[in-house]
Formats: structure tokens, C-alpha cells, sequence
């Protein structure tokens, strides 16, 4: 009983705040930084006399709103009359003594907050879906969205006016495509969406081509994550590869020659940032995963290998219809807002993002993280979709290798911190809308087989200068007599003339797949 009583005179000293003290145009609350997305609606309705604050300068953005704070914040925006009121409602436990009661009787007076079987319940936690419905009935907002959340079915009694905020561009749910229906509306969260009904140019207006889209998929959520062949070998050394975000510039420019070629044998390839991979197992903090369009014969579902669990998230993909933007510079920045100095998260070439938005100098992506980025429009070439990237030419090939010169080779890299021979093979013709497999050795099978005097830019030569009798390095080959490769772990993509040994003696074939 004492804990309720704490808890209401609470409630009323946040009453107390929001009415008697002046308006301001803004506040500067000491726990709302200037990247917190509920920042300018906070202000906004701080600026309107709406909402103030706590008496210790905080406006206490995580915490639960109450259903007394919310009939406050209700009745200031609505100016509703709490002096002259057509009826005085009873509730078992408020009284027309209890401060707080003229708010409340307004509220249900209104029809917005009527409580339940005689009783309002003032300290109790507003419900995100009784926010909706306190929303939706106090501002008599209509229509109803086709689309419900994963969590919000027919059979939730909020399930309509849930909808109904959504068709508003009041809310889009949580980056898992749920609702969260039950849990309780924090303080940060009901004045965003206050705001948003109060202010039109707060609503969330989605891209046009934003489709929800409730299966789940699990993509890569690292600039690229480097797939081992067992869990737990790795190195100390490896810690920036293995972190969330990763750090591949300080992986590989810290290793010796000799920590490089140890990687051989350990590593299986890379994944990018974005690409959708399936979890295979699960090993303490470890998934197995598949790379999915990473053809191999070993496994039908992709390429194998295991990779930390943090480097993996779900994802639901409501921006498939949009636009992809796929990176052709070496690698990119994503950028929190159009400026050069606001970086963020490095990404590789080829790396590819739903487009949002497209201006002169930049475009805006949706990134697995749920979040829009800005990228600068020179760093990305911009395609419909996937399957209808443009053939190459013969030449756009070879010119697309040659901007990798000087990359210094990693053992199973796949991305612009580094390729293997076969990962540069594979991730130029992919970069183009050709899907080749993973390996030299298997893309020493398929395509077109051509004679070493018929090869024409843009064929792969395969070798075998060790003589092992198996297949182990590849080629591009680039006119004139002369190929680019990755050629091992002591030096970088470079041009060299097909005569050179040991490559003149370890040919094996040639391999053609633009066709």
C-alpha cells in the first residue's frame, strides 16, 4: 500500500510539473542527446507547454508513461476543459478530491480514457496497444492498413486501431516487423507518436517501394564476416575480424606474412555486409552458416563455414522492392547524414542496399541495421533489381579487375579488404550480374571451355604450377597477352604477361562465362 502511494504522488508530482510551470519554445533535457530519434518531437511538444520534464533536468526517456501522465499530456494537447465539465465521473479509486481528478474526468468525459469496471487505474503503465487506442480515439484518426504486425493478429482486441496507426504513418513497429503489444509505452515513445499525430511532417513516411515483408532471413551484419572452417581456432591476432563492427583494415595490415599464409587451410570465405546467409547450427557463440549465393558443390544450401554469432542478425527484407544499390568503389561509407565528416561503417565493393532515396551527390539506403544511411552517389551504381543487372562488356570486366591493383591477397577474402584468386574472380563477375562459383577449382568446370589461343578479355585461366594434379589458382585474363590475379599472400592483385613462370608452365585450361 505504501508503494502505491509513493508511486501516485509521483505521478502527480509530473502532473504538478506539466501544469504549473511556463512554456518555452524548447527544452534541452540533460539524458536527450542530439541523435536521439525522439529528439525534435520531445522538444516540439515541449515547446507547445505539452510535456516538461523532471525537476532533476531529465526528461526520463525510458521510462514507463503512466496513464495519469497520458490523460495529462492528452488533455494539453487537445485543450480540453477541466474547469467547467459536463459530468463528474466516478471511479472506485480516484475521488473527486485526488488531485489529477479534473484530468482524468476530462479524458473520460472526451471518451478517450474511460478505465474498466469503474476504475481508472492512474499509476498504472499505459500499454503500447492501449497507446494506440488512447491515439486513435482522442485525435479520431481512420483507415485501416491491410498489414498487421507478426505479433498483432485478428484475435488481439487492439489489432484495429494498431492498424489504424500504421495506415497514419503514426508508427512502423520494431525492426523485427512486431508491434510489442503488451509492452509497456516509455516516455520517449508516446511523445514521438503524440508528436507525429500533432505535426504532419513528423509521420513516417516510408519509401514508396516499402512492401512488409514478415519472413525472416538472416543476413550478415558486419562490413564482411570471415567464415572458418571450425569454431574457436582462432588467433589472437584475429580479434578485429571476430568483433561487431569488424575491423578488417586493422586485421590485415597487422599480420605478418607468416600469420597471413597460417590463415591457409583455416579460413573458408567471406560474407558481406547484407548478404543473406542461412544458420546451419548453432556451437556456444558460434553458428555454422551457408552463404547462400556462393555456389560450391560441397553443400546444396551454399558456401559452409562458421562465423560469430554477433557477426549474424535477422532481418525482414520490407525494402525488396526498392531500387539496390550496389558498391563499386574498392570500398564505402555510410554516413549518418549528408556530410563527408559524419562517417560510419565501412563496406566493401559489391556490397548491395536497398535505395530510398537518390539526390546528386548522394543517396540514401536502408541498411540491416533497420536504420537509413546517406552514401555518396560516385561510390554506387544504382539497378532496378539484381536479375536485371546490365551484361558487361569485355572491357567493363577487365576494368573493374584493374581497380583492385595493388590490394594486398588474403586467404579466403571475398571483399574490397582483400581477395583470394578465386574470391577476386568470383566477386568481379558478380559485381556484373554473373554468378560464378565459389572456387578456381570448380570454376574450372563450368562456362565455356577455350583454347589458351582463342581466350578473349574477360576469360579465366586456371592453374596448376605446383603440379598436384588439382586445379589451384585462377586468372582473368585482360588482352595482349597479359592477365590480373591475387596471386598469394606476399603480394597484391597485380598485371602480369601470361609468359611469366611459374603460371606459362602451370596452365591447365580456359574458361569463358560472358557470353
Amino acid at each position: 500500500m505504501q508503494k502505491r502511494a509513493i508511486i501516485y504522488v509521483l505521478s502527480l508530482l509530473f502532473v504538478l510539473i506539466q501544469i504549473g510551470q511556463p512554456t518555452h519554445a524548447q527544452a534541452a533535457f540533460k539524458d536527450v542527446d542530439s541523435k536521439h530519434w525522439a529528439k525534435e518531437e520531445i522538444e516540439y511538444l515541449s515547446g507547445k507547454g505539452i510535456i516538461k520534464g523532471y525537476p532533476d533536468g531529465n526528461f526520463g526517456l525510458n521510462n514507463p508513461i503512466t496513464r495519469l501522465q497520458t490523460a495529462t499530456m492528452i488533455v494539453k494537447a487537445l485543450k480540453l476543459d477541466t474547469e467547467n465539465l459536463e459530468t463528474r465521473p466516478s471511479f472506485k479509486d480516484v475521488s473527486e478530491n485526488d488531485y489529477g481528478y479534473a484530468i482524468i474526468a476530462a479524458v473520460s468525459n472526451a471518451g478517450i480514457m474511460t478505465g474498466n469496471d469503474g476504475v481508472f487505474n492512474p499509476n498504472q503503465t499505459l500499454s503500447r496497444a492501449q497507446m494506440a487506442a488512447v491515439l486513435v480515439r482522442a485525435f479520431k484518426l481512420t483507415g485501416e492498413s491491410s498489414y498487421s504486425y507478426r505479433d498483432v493478429n485478428e484475435g488481439i482486441w487492439a489489432s484495429s486501431v494498431i492498424r489504424t496507426l500504421f495506415q497514419n504513418h503514426i508508427t512502423t513497429g520494431y525492426a523485427d516487423n512486431t508491434f510489442r503489444p503488451n509492452n509497456p509505452t516509455t516516455r520517449a515513445q508516446f511523445a514521438g507518436f503524440l508528436a507525429r499525430v500533432l505535426e504532419p511532417s513528423f509521420k513516417i513516411l516510408p519509401a514508396a517501394c516499402f512492401a512488409p515483408n514478415n519472413t525472416k532471413k538472416h543476413v550478415i551484419q558486419v562490413s564482411a564476416a570471415t567464415l572458418w572452417v571450425a569454431p574457436n581456432k582462432t588467433r589472437a591476432i584475429d580479434a578485429p575480424s571476430m568483433t561487431n563492427p569488424a575491423d578488417l583494415w586493422k586485421w590485415t595490415k597487422s599480420m605478418t606474412l607468416s600469420q597471413k599464409l597460417d590463415l591457409v587451410g583455416k579460413l573458408e570465405t567471406q560474407a558481406l555486409y547484407g548478404q543473406e546467409v542461412e544458420v546451419i547450427k548453432t556451437q556456444g557463440n558460434w553458428h555454422q552458416i551457408a552463404v547462400k549465393d556462393q555456389f560450391t558443390p560441397k553443400s546444396s544450401k551454399g558456401y559452409l563455414g562458421w562465423i560469430p554469432k554477433n557477426q549474424v542478425a535477422e532481418y525482414y527484407d520490407n525494402y525488396a522492392n526498392c531500387q539496390t544499390a550496389i558498391v563499386k568503389s574498392n570500398t564505402a561509407f555510410l554516413h549518418n547524414s549528408k556530410s563527408l565528416d559524419d562517417r560510419g561503417l565501412e563496406i566493401s565493393f559489391d556490397t548491395r542496399l536497398s535505395v530510398l532515396k537518390v539526390e546528386k551527390d548522394w543517396i540514401q539506403v536502408q541498411t540491416v541495421h533497420n536504420t537509413a544511411k546517406w552514401m555518396l552517389a560516385k561510390d554506387v551504381k544504382i539497378v532496378n533489381n539484381t536479375k536485371s543487372i546490365p551484361k558487361p562488356t569485355q572491357q567493363q570486366l577487365v576494368s573493374t579487375g584493374k581497380q583492385f591493383t595493388g590490394l594486398p591477397y588474403l586467404w579466403a577474402g571475398v571483399s574490397g579488404f582483400g581477395f583470394d584468386c578465386s574470391g577476386f574472380t568470383y566477386s568481379v563477375y558478380r559485381h556484373h550480374g554473373i554468378n560464378i562459383p565459389r572456387d578456381s577449382s570448380v570454376q574450372a568446370t563450368h562456362g565455356i571451355a577455350v583454347s589458351k589461343s582463342n581466350m578473349q578479355p574477360g576469360d579465366l585461366m586456371f592453374f596448376d604450377y605446383r603440379k598436384s594434379g588439382k586445379i589451384h589458382h585462377v586468372g582473368m585474363y585482360i588482352g595482349n597477352g597479359q592477365m590480373i590475379h591475387a596471386p598469394n599472400s606476399s603480394r597484391t592483385v597485380e598485371i602480369i604477361p601470361i609468359t611469366t613462370k611459374p603460371y606459362s608452365t602451370g596452365f591447365v585450361n580456359a574458361r569463358r562465362y560472358l557470353k
